[in-house]
């Protein structure tokens, strides 16, 4: 471990430090107003525990979001199996939602602490983990910094790097080498994300596999359902799952030509962010098109055009509902959205280009003719009203997708075995208890 931090992480964690007081109170208040935190749990962002510790050797994994958190529920699950206590910490409010339905019973969840090292070290005191899992890509200096002061195992599990990612943080070689060497292990989802961290200075990297791929079909509460299923009838069914702003505009825009050849076709819309549910149902109304809003508890009968699923924790009913889904984030730039979950509930997947945070299974899934890949909002239309006139091609394409994901599976158990010695040591540790 290097002795001395570059200067650009010394001055970080000075001014970290020096305006945590006054602008952490501001910033918290900021993001209450725009829904960005969860009001009775604001203490927690500042590393104050609103949870007892248990006793024994305790596991945290840390997750920026959603994707993260359902990314690692089946690993949490196993290690719960294993009966070691988890800690999950997360840093949205749409992930402490899912965290409160989808987490294993027994595993304690918290908002991850402001990035300032008072907020910090209070959440080290209390918590005092064992091991610490952080997934993906989140990485926040203090917190680093300072579990590696309290010599805690660090390791980062289904780490992902974009290239995009990967030439920024070129730009300051020092800042991202000091951090990643901190790590004990870092086990990544392919191996060209194994060959930038270890470019960047990560001392222990191995390619273990993308855990979104092992993850279960969401759940669905089958009453709902059904009664969804018999409000919409025969109707045909396409989806909009996670999308962006821009994104709606195109598939209101596809619903409009597509209707012409099948005017009894619901489109359904569960935008990325739920909050936004009103301003998207007012750009299709402006389009002449008539809205349902989940969040009202309307429901999709025969006189909606656009349903919208402004809800939380509902993509299993979605995907169960519409054979055709178009995921989110990828004509917009935003990197797109995980595909994984529509495909296990046999959804013929439509994707547009911008999809770096998912690249390889996206490609894959195109080269097997398991995903149709649209350049923009007039190829949506053609993709969308090529599977709704050939059945025969959708089911074959969904087929092909389902069959690339179980090829691609694997990841959980070579993560689990990677895992095997420092979940070793937590097991002497206990029984030396």
């Amino acid at each position: 471990m290097p002795d001395r931090l570059p200067l650009a992480l010394r001055i970080y964690q000075l001014a970290s430090h020096a305006a945590a007081p006054v602008a952490a109170p501001r910033l918290l208040a900021r993001r209450l107003q725009l829904g960005k935190e969860h009001p009775t749990r604001l203490a927690e962002r500042r590393g104050e525990a609103t949870q007892s510790r248990p006793s024994g050797p305790l596991i945290w994994l840390h997750g920026a979001s959603v994707g993260e958190m359902l990314a690692v529920i089946p690993l949490i699950g196993r290690l719960r199996a294993q009966d070691f206590a988890v800690l999950v910490t997360s840093g949205t409010v749409t992930s402490a939602a899912l965290a409160e339905h989808r987490l294993p019973s027994g595993t304690l969840h918290q908002f991850i602490p402001l990035d300032a090292p008072r907020y910090v070290g209070r959440f080290l005191d209390h918590w005092r983990p064992d091991l610490a899992l952080f997934v993906e890509s989140d990485l926040w200096p203090n917190l680093i910094l300072a579990s590696a002061r309290r010599a805690i195992p660090m390791v980062m599990v289904n780490g992902r790097l974009s290239e995009r990612s990967f030439r920024r943080w070129r730009l300051v070689p020092g800042v991202i080498a000091a951090l990643l060497s901190r790590f004990d292990l870092c086990l990544t989802q392919s191996a060209a994300d194994a060959k930038r961290y270890g470019q960047l200075g990560a001392p222990r990297v191995s390619s273990t596999g993308n855990l979104k791929l092992d993850v279960p079909a969401p759940p669905v509460d089958e009453p709902t359902l059904g009664r969804l299923k018999s409000v919409i009838g025969a109707r045909p069914v396409i989806a909009a799952a996670s999308t962006h702003p821009g994104e709606e505009t195109a598939i209101i825009a596809a619903h409009r030509r597509l209707r012409a050849k099948n005017p009894a076709l619901l489109t359904v819309i569960a935008p990325r962010h739920p909050a936004r549910g009103e301003s998207i149902a007012e750009i299709a109304k402006v389009a002449g098109l008539s809205v349902g809003l989940r969040s009202r508890g309307e429901l999709p009968n025969k006189d909606i055009d656009v349903y919208i699923a402004d809800t939380l924790g509902e993509l299993g009913l979605i995907y169960r509902l519409a054979p055709i889904v178009f995921m989110g984030g990828s004509l917009a730039s935003h990197g797109g959205q995980n595909p994984i979950e529509a495909i296990m509930l046999d959804a013929a997947v439509v994707h547009g280009p911008h999809v770096w945070n998912f690249a390889e299974i996206y490609t894959t899934l195109d080269n097997a003719q398991g995903a149709k890949l649209v350049a923009d909002e007039e190829a949506l239309m053609a993709g969308l009203n090529e599977w709704l006139g050939n059945p025969t091609a959708r089911t074959a394409a969904a087929d092909a997708a389902g069959k690339t994901v179980r090829q691609l599976g694997g990841a959980l158990e070579r993560t689990l075995a990677a895992l095997d010695p420092y979940l070793m040591q937590l097991r002497l540790a206990q029984r030396a208890i």
